[in-house]
């Protein structure tokens, strides 16, 4: 008995001890524009009790709610903070002029300035919202038009004259002295805000063949290759320099070395071999096929589609650098509508829609005789062939022939193939056919006899 409540005490503190253990927490849960405080993101279990602090993410700002979320029981509670795009706020006022945003004035927009009428506007047309604010320089407009000095440029020829000031709209072409080169835009243009556009260039020493450095490559229009982007501003290059070139777009590279180099002041010659880019079947068309004016960079491919279907989609698809553009379309079965019922007839065909190209229908007449054509069929601008026929019941008037009478049906209204025999009573003489058919235009076929009295010749 002793052993027996010793064996339930035991248990009792170990239920106790179990209970009092805490219950611990996951790594916190991720919330919209908020990032978990990096102390605390390398910890994968929390007790309860426990707290752990948010803050928003880049480019973002708090608003409302708590940094704090806690564990309690196994379980996170709930963040309430909540976090909305960074704003510059207002730009301030513009003298003789308004700011015009890009929308909300969040991280990344732009603001511009736009000066009154009879002001112009100095310096940049506008300023990006960045953490810090409103970066770049603070527009300004100021009275009269707006002009650009002579661009300073060391060592270029002077092409402008004895022109100082420059209106806007006005280009200069830069050229540079002997012995110089030029590393930039060769034309610019006087700008909005009296600044030169693109930034004027600069007047570098020419690469002397003492030096063995080289000028700017020059490429063929029919390598369809051209430099690779970093190499396009370059205007010198030292001995030993290499340029890479790149097919053009709708061009893939079939052989030869991407690159030349600059020896002795001469480039070597430029082996890249650039090929039309393939973009193969332009897709299968059930009920039609494309028509290919080729399968490479810019070759299009048709839709045709079989007799009886209409097109549904684009007919035309494009081989352009990245593939056929679009969709492949398809091509379905023109569609009659339910053919009309006719009176005293049945059809024999297809019971339900749809009907479909060359679908065909045929009617049988129960009564009567039909009139028309027996078989139609959907044709391919979805109509049908002819017009439904007719049951119309065909009689024949009483074959009333003067002195004779007939054999076979006897009955006052003759049918439609109904036939009878005609003969003349004695004395009388047949003349035409002995055997008269009723025919679908209502008259005896071929034609109704006559009997004529017979002559008889007496010699005394």
């Amino acid at each position: 008995m002793r052993n027996v409540a010793w064996v339930v005490l035991v248990s009792s503190f170990a239920l106790l001890a179990s209970a009092q253990v805490p219950k611990t927490c996951s790594a916190p849960p991720e919330y919209p524009n908020t990032i978990l405080m990096k102390k605390y993101t390398a910890m994968q279990k929390f007790f309860s009790g426990e707290k752990v602090y948010y803050e928003c993410a880049e480019d973002f700002a708090p608003y409302r709610g708590s940094r704090v979320a806690q564990c309690d029981g196994g379980k996170w509670s709930q963040l309430t903070l909540k976090c909305e795009k960074k704003s510059c706020g207002n730009a301030g006022d513009l003298p003789n002029g308004e700011f015009q945003y890009e929308g909300n004035s969040f991280v990344g927009a732009k603001v511009y300035a736009k000066c009154r009428e009879g002001y112009t506007l100095k310096g940049f047309d506008y300023m990006v919202c960045k953490k810090s604010g409103w970066t770049g320089e603070v527009p300004s407009c100021v009275e009269g038009e707006a002009t650009c000095s002579t661009p300073a440029v060391a060592n270029s020829v002077n092409s402008t004259g004895h022109v100082s000031v420059h209106r806007v709209g006005e280009s200069v072409t830069v050229s540079c002295g002997r012995g110089f080169q030029l590393d930039g835009a060769r034309q610019i243009t006087c700008g909005p805000g009296g600044l030169w556009r693109p930034q004027p260039p600069r007047c570098l020493p020419s690469p002397g063949k003492e030096t063995g450095g080289c000028g700017v490559p020059v490429t063929t229009r029919d390598s369809n290759a051209n430099l690779a982007d970093r190499y396009v501003a370059m205007t010198s290059f030292a001995r030993g320099d290499k340029v890479y070139y790149a097919c053009d777009i709708g061009y893939v590279a079939s052989g030869g070395s991407r690159h030349r180099r600059c020896v002795e002041g001469k480039w070597t010659p430029l082996l890249l071999k650039c090929e039309r880019r393939s973009c193969g079947s332009a897709g299968e068309i059930l009920n039609g096929l494309f028509s290919y004016t080729g399968v490479e960079f810019g070759d299009t491919a048709t839709a045709v589609c079989d007799e009886g279907h209409r097109l549904v989609g684009r007919a035309t698809r494009n081989c352009m650098n990245g593939g056929w553009d679009g969709r492949v379309p398809s091509c379905e079965a023109a569609v009659c509508a339910a053919p009309p019922g006719v009176t005293n007839a049945e059809m024999r065909g297809p019971r339900e829609p749809s009907y479909t190209y060359r679908t065909e229908i045929r009617y049988h007449c129960r009564v009567g005789t039909l009139i028309g054509q027996r078989n139609i069929w959907c044709t391919k601008d979805g109509t049908w062939s002819d017009p439904p026929p007719k049951c119309k019941e065909i009689t024949c008037p009483d074959p009333n022939v003067p002195n004779a009478y007939w054999t076979g049906a006897q009955a006052e209204q003759y049918q439609d193939r109904e036939t009878i025999s005609i003969e003349c009573i004695p004395g009388y003489t047949k003349t035409g056919p002995g055997t008269v058919t009723c025919g679908a235009d209502g008259r005896w076929s071929p034609g109704l006899p006559k009997c004529t009295r017979r002559r008889y010749n007496w010699r005394g």
